[in-house]
């Protein structure tokens, strides 16, 4: 049994259509919800009331807080930099291995601490000194007329805005969403269909899509994370495949991250992600063409490190999230070469730190 939608939670959606039968088609993702009256979509925070489809969790989050941008991860946008991240609750996919759970699969709104109009999250982001405001912890596309806005707040006052989001979206939306935002981190799953039906149930393709989509008909910076799992999407046939995919796809200067599974919800008989596996699989990838591969949730100085595809000297050095030595101008090319480094780059004048800081946002309104 569905949850009541309250008055409260009423905020009227985009992206849905009538059917002939009575029931309404949600038309945001590609799980096309069909609703009767008074009907919760699988993401749970899409519903149907008097007849029409509403957001439930506008204007709600699940917590801010101040984060280093290569915490979303994002390495090539404005590293050093400081991120207003939030997210509310629900999600479109239905991952059993997710790190984010008691957000992402909540159906208890008791969760959303915070209320926050779009203002209020810029002025926040401006009392911090945040360069952007990152829409993160559970997927974006869900509640996207609120990121949306809160976009638009942040663009009319110098602010970026970036999106971490597994890119299940259609087409329409997908145009409407990503012209808000600066960047983007995907999280590209794997690259078997079956894996992202079996562990996320949804599908390979639609991600795909979004991925040329953003790289060829965007200037949103994209960069990639792929959480490997043993024995499900850590093959090195699968790697190199989706190496290469993305070489000849998206281009050799998309940045990939490969991140370290930690046994979580539903996917806990399964072992923590070997060093050894990124290692390996950030080789693949570089000997498929990419120039710029990283290692996540493992302490590796290398693999954290920015290269500088030309000489070979290190760019930007990070250990974590700290950064320990930057070689770049502030227009983003190599100090030893002078080689243009993909990405958004300024005058680098120090950075933030690896560390978190939570934060309550004061709203006006």
């Amino acid at each position: 049994m569905d949850e009541p939608i309250s008055r409260e939670e009423r905020f009227p959606a985009h992206y849905w259509h009538r059917l002939e039968d009575g029931r309404i088609q949600c038309d945001l993702c590609p799980r096309d919800c069909k609703l009767h009256e008074g009907q919760r979509g699988a993401c749970f925070v899409r519903g149907r009331i008097d007849n029409a489809m509403v957001l439930t969790t506008y204007g709600r989050s699940s917590g801010f807080c101040i984060d280093p941008i290569e915490k979303k991860p994002l390495y090539h946008f404005y590293p050093g930099s400081r991120v207003l991240s939030f997210g509310t609750a629900g999600c479109n996919l239905a991952c059993k291995f997710c790190q984010n759970w008691d957000i992402s699969k909540s159906r208890h709104f008791d969760k959303l601490l915070d209320q926050a109009s779009p203002e209020d999250i810029v002025r926040c982001a401006e009392k911090y000194g945040c360069k952007s405001v990152a829409f993160t912890y559970n997927d974006p596309v869900i509640f996207a007329e609120y990121a949306m806005d809160v976009a638009d707040a942040c663009h009319a006052r110098g602010i970026r805005a970036v999106a971490v989001t597994a890119g299940y979206i259609h087409a329409q939306p997908r145009r409407d969403f990503f012209a808000r935002m600066d960047a983007a981190n995907v999280d590209l799953k794997a690259f078997t269909d079956e894996f992202y039906v079996k562990q996320t149930g949804s599908h390979l393709q639609p991600v795909l899509e979004t991925l040329k989509y953003l790289k060829h008909e965007t200037d949103v910076w994209l960069e990639l994370t792929t959480l490997l799992i043993p024995g499900l999407n850590d093959s090195a046939a699968e790697i190199s495949a989706m190496s290469e995919w993305i070489a000849t796809e998206l281009g050799t200067e998309v940045p990939l991250h490969f991140s370290a599974f930690h046994p979580d919800y539903k996917l806990t008989d399964r072992m923590c992600t070997p060093p050894e596996t990124l290692i390996q699989a950030r080789n693949i990838a570089q000997t498929a063409g990419l120039n710029y591969v990283y290692t996540g949730n493992i302490h590796n100085l290398e693999g954290d490190t920015t290269i500088c595809p030309a000489c070979g000297s290190a760019a930007i050095v990070r250990d974590w999230y700290e950064i320990d030595d930057y070689h770049l101008t502030r227009e983003g090319r190599c100090q030893h070469c002078d080689t243009p480094i993909a990405g958004h780059f300024e005058q680098f004048t120090g950075y933030f730190g690896r560390q978190r800081i939570p934060v309550t946002i004061e709203a006006t309104s």
